[in-house]
């Protein structure tokens, strides 16, 4: 088994009201964190500008990544959990909505089956031949997860995974989206309590993950100093050019966890990379502003970013 279907500690009895009224409204900053790196990143794509020069006039597009995050923030905040089978539909209502945010062929392919009527475990389980996704899709839309469950990390974890086994069956896509969440939990908590030292984050995030690829990159990543050039690190860790978890997790949190006070300068450092750079950005946007806060976006980067839909917090 991956992680354990631990039953999570609710928020109600665990947090004051008034905490689980902040604990949502950090949820969000952790999810525009989220959607401003990924809109940063889908630029470099198509008009990338010098750090020097005048950010790109908006709206910055958001992509699949924010889309299916979306769907995650509303389904915490509906079942203070993850509810796969709502999940899902969450996912596949949107994807139908607009399936021109840049889906991956195998998203297409299980979203649309969802849509038609077809059981999210048959897609996700059928997948690439019967062995389902080991891609960076759960770990692209983890980090809000952690941050919401940061009281509890073992149902953190068990979240993080049931959100990604929706589309991602295959245990190093799920192993991903776990770290990602640990991360996130993991940054939430040293708030007021100073950046953590980046080899201890990495390692507090490391333990708790069973043996797989994305481990062994991870353990690969601590061993990195800040001045890594980029080929060392492209070449050790990754940058998500074969969309893999296991290609995209490692460099994404070695850059969070070195660059985990300063939300720009992380997003800077995650598109020097290259690769899949809206992916890679938006786990780094997510999990350093679990850290931040909302105030650590660069204003004029939240403002010209693409704005949000309003969340529907229903049961669907």
């Amino acid at each position: 088994m991956l992680v354990g279907d631990h039953p999570v500690k609710p928020l109600e009895g665990v947090l004051p009201l008034r905490d689980i009224k902040q604990r949502k409204a950090d949820t969000l900053a952790c999810l525009n964190g989220l959607s401003v790196g990924d809109a940063f990143g889908q630029l470099f794509f198509r008009t990338p500008f010098s750090r020097n020069g005048e950010p790109p006039a908006g709206p910055w597009r958001w992509t699949d990544d924010t889309a299916m995050g979306l769907s995650v923030v509303e389904n915490l905040f509906a079942f203070n959990t993850i509810d796969c089978d709502d999940l899902a539909r969450r996912f596949a209502r949107r994807y139908g909505a607009e399936p021109s945010r840049g889906y991956g062929g195998g998203a297409h392919d299980i979203l649309g089956g969802i849509a038609a009527g077809r059981p999210w475990r048959d897609e996700a389980s059928e997948a690439f031949g019967g062995e389902g996704s080991m891609g960076n899709g759960g770990a692209m839309r983890a980090a809000p997860i952690g941050i919401f469950l940061a009281h509890d990390l073992d149902g953190a974890a068990a979240a993080a995974r049931r959100a990604s086994m929706v589309t991602h069956f295959h245990p190093e896509g799920q192993v991903g989206a776990v770290a990602v969440a640990l991360a996130a939990a993991f940054a939430f908590r040293a708030r007021g309590q100073g950046k953590p030292n980046p080899g201890a984050f990495l390692e507090a995030v490391t333990t708790r993950l069973p043996q797989s690829e994305v481990r062994r990159g991870l353990e690969k990543a601590r061993g990195l100093s800040a001045d890594s050039s980029v080929e060392t690190l492209v070449t050790a860790l990754g940058n998500g050019s074969r969309v893999m978890a296991q290609d995209t997790v490692p460099a994404a949190l070695w850059v969070s966890s070195h660059f985990l006070d300063d939300y720009e300068e992380a997003l800077w450092r995650t598109v020097a990379l290259g690769g899949d750079m809206d992916t890679n950005a938006a786990i780094v946007g997510g999990v350093v502003a679990a850290y931040t806060g909302i105030a650590g976006i660069p204003n004029i980067w939240l403002t010209r970013r693409e704005p949000l839909p309003p969340l529907d917090e229903t049961n669907l």
